[in-house]
């Protein structure tokens, strides 16, 4: 069959196939129908098999011919600031690609259907929104601009591309600049403007707190409790209840709790000790807020509704009224406290060999930062040694356990991402006046040795046990994800073990290692952490990749959390006994919502933070423009080479202002090649970079490379 010819029948059948009057046919059918001569009918197939591959016609699972098999589904639109989206489906693995055109006026976080087409390459399914199913933008918070007669709303998301019209008469007096809440009339149906009213005008946007207070309103995030709420917790007594008679009584342990200066919930203490046979008794004691917070309570569904803390900035959006998470629920010095405590026997191999998990009484000796015990533990500070005097031993004992759980779970594989937080300090009007890597120290690591020890522990304890609960899970990598990081570091001469397309953590954990130290280091860590799943809250216990664990939950932060609140109920009452069958049904029905919920908000309440950080390096950055910074190119695209400050901030520089030379972008080794030069910009590369421009409304910080330190 020539060419020509193929073209004429691919034409022919594309035609009959939109023939209202058609019905799919098996190919031998389509042949008697075309009058194919049966020696052709091979080359028919052919046909009919490109056809189906360029998505022009389809083929049903019995072998029929038609038009395109095009699925209708249902998920949540996911927009970009390019106008394209993705639309995420619970049963698919991957997101369904939306181009440009085919949003139906879908604005991001909205539920939609869509039909789509199923790419036969592998590759990802493209499709196109057919309904707006629910709107999950009823209001909008941005920038209000001001026309002669209307006016407009630029939203904050750089997700909602499309701005907001006011008529005139519906802006409640707003002028431009001012930072206004908006809700939507109108949504348009995607080649016009949403339409809508002012509702509230937060101030202006240069005013102190406005910028915050605009990420608050715009992520929904609750900002006072209900007065139903306020009232139970006004209701809760300081002292120590009559029932603490019935509990543990662990008062007379050596007791200590290991936070930041500032912190102001302290929801977990310790104590340990060395037995002769060369075993360690360590204590994790958490507050008991259950015993507050109980279930179905104002206090209870406010907390569900919020399900975790939120630690922006400037402020802290807590999950518990400060009645609770900085009174009777914080573990202050001094003070008697109700607690559930895991304590565990653990041998000299860094395995717990035996454990109880009891409702107690404790009482904090000391209030401990991690700078006062890391000046004991790794710089052996006289001063603060004599201060400490009476718990030195117990810090260097603490030291001692801590080294042994984290080389045991080294040993199992257990993937350790030390990436520096930022620390951003604020003067009185709160405008960043430092900002700097928040590094993990020996003190820090303590803590998360032992938390992560009474997590794995009564996670384990429950599921032998076949009690509904809450696991904290961490999925297996996507394999093809892991193909490409694998086929990516190859490129810097390292290799990822990935038989039969599944990779072990240990794997991972041998890559970081080999890394650590070389100028790839930041990056590798990077493109690994992006190619891992999301943790998320289950009723199954799957286990936790990451960790290496088999076993996992969230037990040791019910002030800020709320799974860890929700498994301390569970926990207490079985405890008791109490645990019926129809208690045991209840929770079963119940923690599914809670799982997905508390997920949900986790996602939420991270975005938030990310939001507030990024808007405060901008406005940091803004007071410096002209000035030259060292960085690291953290990294590279088509349009940008994104470069990070020792202080993590990081901005971008154009391809299109990189002077000396044309580049190319090499997308399998992610760099910048000079066409005439071969001067190469590489993820790792430390070069020198001047400010040019930071934006707080976009959160993006503009660089210009002014060294010529290129490979």
């Amino acid at each position: 069959m020539t060419d020509e010819e193929r073209d004429r029948r691919k034409s022919m059948l594309t035609e009959l196939f939109y023939d209202k009057a058609y019905h799919p046919m098996k190919l031998k059918e389509l042949a008697v129908l075309l009058d194919v001569p049966r020696e052709q009918r091979e080359e028919l197939e052919e046909v009919l098999t490109q056809l189906v591959a360029e998505g022009k016609a389809g083929v049903s699972k019995k072998g029929r011919y038609g038009k395109p098999i095009r699925e209708t589904m249902i998920g949540i639109f996911s927009a970009t600031a390019k106008g394209f989206g993705f639309v995420t489906v619970p049963e698919r693995k991957q997101d369904i690609f939306i181009p440009a055109d085919k949003t139906k006026g879908a604005m991001h976080g909205d539920q939609v259907e869509a039909v789509v087409k199923e790419a036969s390459d592998g590759r990802r399914a493209e499709g196109a929104v057919t309904r707006i199913l629910k709107r999950a933008n009823a209001t909008v918070i941005g920038l209000y601009r001001k026309d002669k007669t209307c006016g407009f709303v630029i939203p904050d998301n750089q997700k909602l591309t499309q701005n907001v019209f006011i008529p005139a008469g519906r802006d409640m007096g707003a002028v431009t600049g001012h930072k206004v809440a908006a809700r939507i009339t109108d949504y348009g149906n995607g080649r016009q403007n949403p339409e809508g009213e002012i509702t509230e005008i937060l101030g202006h946007a240069n005013d102190p707190g406005v910028d915050i207070l605009s990420i608050v309103r715009a992520y929904n995030l609750p900002e006072e409790f209900p007065a139903e709420a306020m009232e139970q917790a006004a209701g809760i007594s300081d002292g120590l209840p009559s029932a603490s008679r019935q509990r543990l009584d662990l008062r007379r342990l050596p007791t200590v709790t290991i936070d930041g200066e500032d912190a102001k919930d302290l929801d977990d203490a310790v104590t340990i000790s060395k037995e002769s046979d060369g075993h360690y008794t360590l204590g994790v004691h958490i507050a008991d807020v259950s015993h507050y917070v109980t279930e179905g309570s104002p206090l209870d569904q406010e907390a569900l509704r919020r399900g975790t803390s939120v630690y922006l900035v400037d402020r802290v959006i807590p999950m518990l009224p400060h009645k609770l998470s900085n009174g009777i629920c914080s573990l202050n010095e001094g003070e008697d406290r109700l607690a559930l405590s895991c304590i565990m026997e653990i041998d000299a191999s860094g395995v717990v060999v035996s454990h109880q998990i009891a409702e107690t009484v404790i009482c904090v000796d000391r209030r401990m930062t991690y700078t006062a015990v890391n000046a004991i533990i790794a710089d052996r500070d006289e001063a603060v040694m004599a201060q400490y005097e009476g718990f030195v031993e117990m810090f260097d004992l603490m030291k001692e356990l801590s080294d042994l759980l984290r080389a045991r779970r080294g040993r199992r594989g257990s993937i350790d991402f030390d990436f520096p937080e930022s620390k951003i300090t604020l003067d009185g009007r709160g405008r960043p006046i430092e900002i700097r890597p928040y590094a993990r120290s020996a003190a820090t690591k303590i803590i998360e040795d032992f938390m992560l020890m009474a997590n794995e522990t009564v996670a384990e304890d429950y599921f032998w046990q076949e009690i509904p609960f809450l696991y904290r899970t961490h999925e297996e990598p996507d394999p093809e994800k892991m193909k490409k990081l694998a086929a990516f570091i190859n490129n810097f001469g390292y290799v990822l073990r990935i038989p039969n397309g599944e990779v072990h953590p240990k794997e991972v954990q041998k890559l970081l290692a080999k890394i650590e130290g070389t100028q790839e280091e930041a990056l590798l860590s990077r493109m690994t952490l992006r190619s891992m799943k999301q943790a998320c809250y289950t009723t199954a216990c799957t286990g936790h990749f990451g960790l290496a664990a088999r076993y996992y939950t969230h037990f040791t932060s019910p002030i800020r959390r709320y799974p860890d609140l929700q498994i301390h109920r569970i926990i207490k009452e079985n405890l008791r006994g109490g645990l019926t069958e129809r208690r045991t049904a209840h929770y079963a029905e119940l923690l599914p919502k809670v799982a997905a919920q508390s997920s949900a908000l986790e996602r939420r309440a991270e975005e938030a933070e990310r939001e507030t950080e990024k808007l405060k390096k901008c406005e940091y950055m803004e007071k410096r423009i002209g000035e030259i910074y060292d960085g690291v190119i953290s990294g590279i695209t088509t349009w940008g080479i994104y470069v990070e400050l020792p202080n993590t901030v990081e901005g971008m520089a154009r391809v299109s202002d990189l002077e000396g030379d044309d580049f190319i972008f090499d997308e399998s080794r992610l760099e910048l090649i000079g066409e005439r030069t071969n001067c190469r910009y590489q993820l790792g590369q430390k070069v020198t970079v001047q400010v040019a421009g930071a934006d707080k409304l976009t959160r993006t910080i503009d660089f210009m490379i002014v060294s010529d330190r290129m490979i």
